[in-house]
Formats: C-alpha cells, sequence, structure tokens
C-alpha cells in the first residue's frame, strides 16, 4: 500500500533564463493510499485495447485505455499532491515468482518519485499531451555497453533504465564481478556501487529504500512531429561542443524540456525469508515476463497547467519541502487525507496470489528474443472506464457522490498483444531500439519494510540534487547510501 509519503513526484529544473548552474528543484508528492490503478492498460503503446502486462499508474483519473491530447486535463481529481499536475506516469508493476508453486505475488509499491532535470539555457513546459515512453519491454540481454547509466549521446549509446539496490551491507559486490549479463544476475554500474542494470542477487534493505527502478526520459522536443509521436518527438540531448557542463539539444529537437527521471522503490523486503540470496538467481519479474530487468520501461502522458509548469520552473526552488512549499502556487494542493482511484475497465485480477501473470506473459529468460503475440486474450472485455469522484474536503476514502468525469467508452472485445520467446540469441542481438531506452537509480529504505509498518505523516526525505552534474545529481539522490554513485513496432506491448 501506498501512503502520503510513500509516492513522490520531483521537479529538477533549470529556471527559464538561467544556465545549468541556476537551475531549481522542487519535490511533488503524490498523496493516499494507494496508486491510481493498477491494471493492463497503455493508452500510449496499446490505444483502445488491454495492454499486454499490468502497470502501476499515477496521477489523473481521466487515465484509460485511449487518451487524446487534451484527455489528462479533464481528470476530476490526481493523486499528486499539486492539484495542477493532472499527468500520468506508468511503470511495469513487479511480481515475486514462488518457484515452489510456480506462483506470481504482486509487490506492493513502497515509494516513487521522479526528477526533471535541466542543462539549457531556455527551458520549456511540456506541450500539452506530450507523450513519451523510455525503455524497451522486450529486453532479456544487458547493453553491450554494460552497467553504466548514458544519458548524454556524446558518451555513447543511450543506456537510461538501472536498478539500485541499497544494502545495510556493502561488504560483497551487488553484481559478480565477473558477471555478463547472461546468467541469473545483470552486471555492475562501474561508476556506481549501488547500481546496475538487471537484476541483482542481493536483498536489498537499506535504511527507507529497498530496490528501486529508474527510469530517464529525454528531454529535446521536436514540435513538428508533435505530441503523439512518441517514437519521433524525443531525443536525447549531447554535451559534444557544449561548455561548464551542459548539453544541448540537436537541430532536429529543438526545444528543451524538463528531464523527466522516475525514481520507483518497490517494498521487496516483504519477501525476505522466502528466497535465498547471493546464489546467483533472484525471485522478482517485471509485468511482461521479464525475470531479467532488462525490460524496465515507463510511460508519461503531460497534464500539468503549463502556466503552473512554467511558474515551477521559473520561480520554485522549495527541494525536499516539496512544490507545494512554492510560493503563490497556482492551483494549490489536495488534502493529503484524501484520495484519488480509478477503477480498472479490464475485468480481471492483477494483484495478489496469481496462477500466472496478468495476460499472455510466460517467463522469458537471459538471452531470449521476444516479440509481440498476435492472437493473445481475444475474450478479454474492456468495459466503460469509471473515473472515482473528485475529493471533497474534509473527507477520506473515495467519494461516493456523482463526480463530471471523462466520458465512457463503449465496450468492446479486443485480442490484447502481449510477448512471446521466438528464441535466443547472444546479448548483442537483444541490446534494443535506442528510441525506448530509460534509466535508474538509489534512494533510502528501512532495515524491513513490513506492510504493518505505516510511514510517517511527513514525506520521506530526498537528498537535494543541486550538483552540477548527472553524476553528481545521482550521488545526491542515492537515498544516504555511502556506497551508491551515483522495440518500437505499433504492437509492442510495452
Amino acid at each position: 500500500m501506498l501512503s502520503s509519503t510513500t509516492l513522490m513526484l520531483a521537479a529538477l529544473a533549470s529556471t527559464a533564463a538561467a544556465s545549468k548552474a541556476g537551475r531549481t528543484y522542487a519535490v511533488n508528492y503524490f498523496y493516499g493510499t494507494d496508486p491510481l490503478v493498477t491494471a493492463r492498460m497503455d493508452p500510449i503503446i496499446n490505444p483502445g485495447v488491454p495492454s499486454g502486462h499490468a502497470h502501476m499508474v499515477m496521477g489523473g483519473n481521466a487515465f484509460g485505455v485511449s487518451m487524446t491530447d487534451n484527455t489528462a486535463s479533464t481528470s476530476t481529481c490526481t493523486n499528486s499532491l499539486v492539484k495542477n499536475d493532472k499527468s500520468n506516469y506508468w511503470v511495469p508493476q513487479l511480481y515475486f515468482h514462488n518457484e515452489a508453486n510456480n506462483s506470481f505475488e504482486s509487490v506492493p509499491m513502497f515509494y516513487m518519485k521522479a526528477f526533471e532535470e535541466t542543462d539549457d539555457a531556455k527551458i520549456e513546459p511540456f506541450v500539452p499531451g506530450l507523450k513519451m515512453v523510455s525503455g524497451n519491454p522486450n529486453l532479456r540481454s544487458p547493453p553491450s555497453t554494460g552497467g553504466k547509466s548514458i544519458l548524454d549521446t556524446a558518451e555513447g549509446p543511450i543506456q537510461p533504465v538501472q536498478f539500485t539496490c541499497p544494502r545495510s551491507s556493502t561488504s560483497t559486490p551487488l553484481y559478480p564481478a565477473d558477471s555478463d549479463g547472461l546468467h541469473g544476475v545483470g552486471m555492475q554500474d562501474p561508476q556506481n556501487a549501488g547500481a546496475g542494470v538487471g537484476f541483482s542477487d542481493k536483498e536489498c534493505d537499506g535504511y527507507a529504500s529497498p530496490l528501486r527502478a529508474d527510469i530517464h526520459f529525454p528531454s529535446c522536443y521536436n514540435p513538428d512531429a508533435g505530441p503523439d509521436d512518441f517514437k519521433n518527438n524525443m531525443a536525447w540531448p549531447s554535451s559534444a561542443g557544449a561548455t561548464g557542463g551542459a548539453a544541448n539539444c540537436p537541430s532536429t529537437h529543438p526545444v528543451h524540456t524538463p528531464h523527466l527521471f522516475y525514481e520507483v522503490y518497490w517494498n521487496t523486503p516483504l519477501f525476505v525469508g522466502q528466497w535465498t540470496p547471493g546464489q546467483g538467481k533472484q525471485p522478482f519479474v517485471l509485468a511482461q515476463g521479464d525475470p531479467t530487468g532488462y525490460g524496465l520501461h515507463a510511460d508519461f502522458i503531460n497534464g500539468w497547467d503549463t502556466a503552473t509548469l512554467e511558474q515551477v520552473i521559473e520561480n520554485c526552488n522549495s527541494g525536499n519541502d516539496g512544490m507545494n512549499k512554492c510560493p503563490g502556487l497556482i492551483g494549490g494542493v489536495y488534502d493529503p487525507s484524501e484520495r484519488c482511484t480509478l477503477t480498472s475497465p479490464i475485468p480481471e485480477t492483477v494483484l495478489g496470489d496469481l496462477s500466472k501473470l496478468p495476460g499472455c506473459n510466460p517467463l522469458t529468460g537471459y538471452g531470449a528474443v521476444v516479440t509481440p503475440s498476435t492472437n493473445c486474450d481475444a475474450s478479454t472485455v474492456v468495459s466503460g472506464v469509471v473515473p472515482d469522484p473528485a475529493p471533497v474536503a474534509g473527507t477520506s476514502g473515495v467519494i461516493s457522490s456523482a463526480a463530471a468525469g471523462p466520458s465512457t467508452m463503449s465496450t468492446m472485445t479486443t485480442s490484447a498483444l502481449a510477448p512471446a520467446v521466438t528464441g535466443t540469441s547472444p546479448a548483442a542481438a537483444a541490446n534494443g531500439n535506442e528510441e525506448f531506452q530509460a534509466s535508474v537509480s538509489p534512494a533510502p529504505s528501512p532495515a524491513l519494510v513490513s506492510s504493518s509498518v505505516k510511514p510517517s505523516s511527513s514525506p520521506v526525505p530526498v537528498a537535494a540534487a543541486t550538483g552540477e552534474t548527472d553524476d553528481e545529481v545521482s550521488k545526491a539522490t542515492d537515498g544516504g547510501n555511502d556506497d551508491d554513485e551515483e522495440e518500437d513496432d505499433d504492437d509492442q506491448c510495452y
């Protein structure tokens, strides 16, 4: 379960007319005890039909299987503490695989935050309805560049996803030094002792920060492509020819936006004692049947009120105190005792103990080449989307009074596409399309996070990221762990 302290959004951005050294930083906390919804929904990759696998979704309650440029802004509530952020943020659900009976148990979210770093002299707000995807869900092999996070095209092929594993003891390496990333565990980031690509076989028991998934998004926008063309509308910046540690956008994508970066903490300590760490394998799998972690990915649809986001970029430097402390914040904030949730339009169970992963997602191991299935779940019905009402001041829980939410969809029967194994190949064969890459980093975690432990009413502190480089940002957000440094088919299911 989530609480007011368990899921956060942070924005790290330069002022609109300042250099990288003058950027501001603020955290937008989410509130409530649940994500918006967990369901097989992905309006970017699988519009109008059930997505291939389950996602954990945050943000505004206009989220649905189909969304236009303006849909998110019609939300009647959002679990973003900042009222005028009605964007949607989603990642694949994580599951614990019990090999004894071949069952799958959903892993609760502990908390999440998303940073935005910018390093250009002029930072523009996201355009309404901007759709972005980062990461490739079909990857089952490590990048050719190894475990390093690469977010600058001048440094090599972009590698934007990682896992961070804060630990109470770092007497042993997070990944075996000789790991090739194809035999049970991932590969170490040579610049960050607490992170790497793919899952590690170590227990993530650092204070207030269990297993963490980190996903970066590109920050250069092409207005000619438009907000819907997620395959072509965004590009990564480059430090080539830049000075002072900055990175510039290519001429093809001239609009520099905030650099969005998710940190997603999963409550993996709940499963302590159910597996043996350090044995060259681990039990956690992503919803698309990925036991490697290389298929980590995330999606974003912008629902920010443009004036509010611009105000935050230009004027707010509240850091860990949160965007709710921004002076004169347009629209204000929600009462954190409320909830904003959405009823899934797909009638299936995706949480709890399951005999199989939702959708058609058999486990696909290291080195596998994964392609979408073309005839999976043909009987799945998508019912009308019924958003839960907006929160009412002074109440808690889902309000029962009617709310004017987005219009409902007609019921439809459809085939949901899901990955299937078509063969195996060496690592190079599955390194993925650079259009769909993402990246990761660390945070704080309790030695044991149990469902009976309720986070305090104050947000979990987040280290202020005020450094001048990406490395400094990741160090500043490593959750206090001193050892932590810091495919493009239309039918593809993300």
